[in-house]
Formats: structure tokens, C-alpha cells, sequence
């Protein structure tokens, strides 16, 4: 897995972010950078992830603040560059999987970017291959496992290239054979990373530096081992580690 390089240029960034609905403060006065690297975002329900998550690719607009994506503000004339470069995988790999075959579901973006022929095939097979699912591309969506699942929808993004990578939740749902392979296919990406997750352990595993979110805002932003072994710091933002799970062995991994 690759840290986020601290002297790299930053892939993503949020100042002074501000999202509400309504009369609901969703987000408020946020900043951070998004750097090459593998960042998890961890946080309870109603923390604001979401809320941020869809601004780095612009289905939801800044209602005041700036974000930029790779030096493109996200305002409406770049919204179309914007989301070719950040792919979202969701949690349920049903809301990205809809076509007959494998193949036909990661060919879809593509295809609609104007990939045809041996161009599109290579992409189709590039990104199946990216999962370890190449030989699935006949194979109907619907037959296959949650975990097998996942993996495709998880191509379905890759074969739009994208410089940024958002998982949202990728653990969830998934026995221990699946989250394994998830985590191999994770760590062999050289693609910027954020990783949403109430996962503690896998975030542990994945993400060397996590941002913690709570109310709408960053509470706490470093390494990950460090901040999961912050007893005061989890408790007083909603988060728990799994029972049995020892904080003070964190740091030797």
C-alpha cells in the first residue's frame, strides 16, 4: 500500500467547504488536502462523508468554499472532467451493475466516452483483469457472488481510468476470502485512493493516514495507526474498534 506523499501536489482540495440542506448544516468551514496515497475517511452516520465524497466528483456543488479536483474547480463548466477522472464505487455493487454480461457493464463508460473496437475491448480487458475477474466477462452480473459483485462494479470504474479512486464502505458485506482479495486488489492500485468505512481493522490494514469526521467537519487528520490507538479520540467521535481488537498492538503493524 502507498502512504499519501506529504511533498506531493495535492489530487484534492477542500477550503473553507460549506454544505447544507436546508436548514441543516451538513458540512461546515472544511479544509484538507487529498494527496497520491491511500487515505481512509472514517466517521459515524450522519458525520458528513457523504456529503463530501459527492462534491470531489461534483454531484453535489460547494454551497460555499472552494473544491478543486486535480486543479479543476468543481464548478458546472468542468463537471464533465471532473467525474472522468473520479470514479465512485458505491457500497451496494447493484446500483453500478445493470447490463446482461460482465463484459457489457464494464464497457458501458467507456463505450460512452466513444470507445470502439480493439480500444474498448483492451479497456473492458484491462480492468477485468485489474479485479481478477477476467474470466467472468460472459457471465451474467446476477451470478455471481456479493463479493465477485463488488469486484466488477469496482472495474466498471477502473476502465474509465480515473485519477481518483472513492470506495465507499467496500468491506461491508463481505466474508473473509472476499475482503482478503479486496484488500490485494486495493493495495496494487497506483491510483489516489479515499476510502469511506466504519472498517476500523481494514482501514488499519489499507489506508496509512486517515481523516476523522464528525458534525460536518475534520476532527483529526494523520497516521492511522496512531489515531485508531487514540482511546479519548475515538470515544469522543462515535468510533469503536471491534471487540478483542488491542489498540496497543496498532503500532507494530
Amino acid at each position: 500500500m502507498s502512504a499519501p506523499a506529504r511533498d506531493a501536489a495535492p489530487v484534492v482540495q477542500l477550503r473553507r467547504f460549506s454544505k447544507w440542506y436546508g436548514d441543516v448544516v451538513a458540512v461546515a468551514d472544511l479544509s484538507f488536502e487529498l494527496r497520491p496515497g491511500v487515505t481512509g475517511l472514517l466517521g459515524p452516520n450522519g458525520a458528513g462523508k457523504t456529503t463530501l465524497v459527492l462534491q470531489c466528483n461534483g454531484v453535489l456543488l460547494p454551497g460555499a468554499g472552494r473544491v478543486t479536483v486535480a486543479g479543476l474547480p468543481v464548478v458546472p463548466e468542468h463537471l464533465k472532467e471532473i467525474r472522468r477522472r473520479v470514479g465512485i464505487v458505491f457500497q451496494d455493487p447493484d446500483d453500478q451493475l445493470f447490463m446482461p454480461t460482465v463484459a457489457e457493464d464494464v464497457a458501458f463508460g467507456p463505450a460512452n466516452l466513444g470507445l470502439r473496437g480493439s480500444e474498448l475491448e483492451a479497456r473492458v480487458k484491462g480492468a477485468l483483469a485489474a479485479v481478477g475477474m477476467e474470466g467472468h466477462a460472459d457471465r451474467p452480473p446476477h451470478h455471481l457472488s456479493f463479493g465477485q459483485r463488488r469486484r466488477v462494479a469496482v472495474a466498471t470504474v477502473l476502465a474509465m481510468e480515473p485519477e481518483i479512486l472513492v470506495l465507499d464502505e467496500p468491506s461491508s458485506n463481505l466474508d473473509p476470502a472476499s475482503r482478503r482479495e479486496l484488500a490485494e486488489i486495493v493495495t496494487g492500485l497506483d491510483i489516489t485512493i479515499l476510502m469511506v468505512t466504519h472498517d476500523l481493522p481494514y482501514a488499519l490494514q489499507l489506508c496509512p493516514r486517515a481523516l476523522i469526521m464528525n458534525g460536518g467537519t475534520i476532527t483529526a487528520d494523520g497516521p492511522t495507526a496512531e489515531l485508531l490507538a487514540d482511546a479519548e479520540l475515538l470515544a469522543a467521535n462515535r468510533l469503536e474498534l471491534p471487540f478483542g481488537f488491542d489498540p496497543a498492538a496498532l503500532g507494530s503493524r
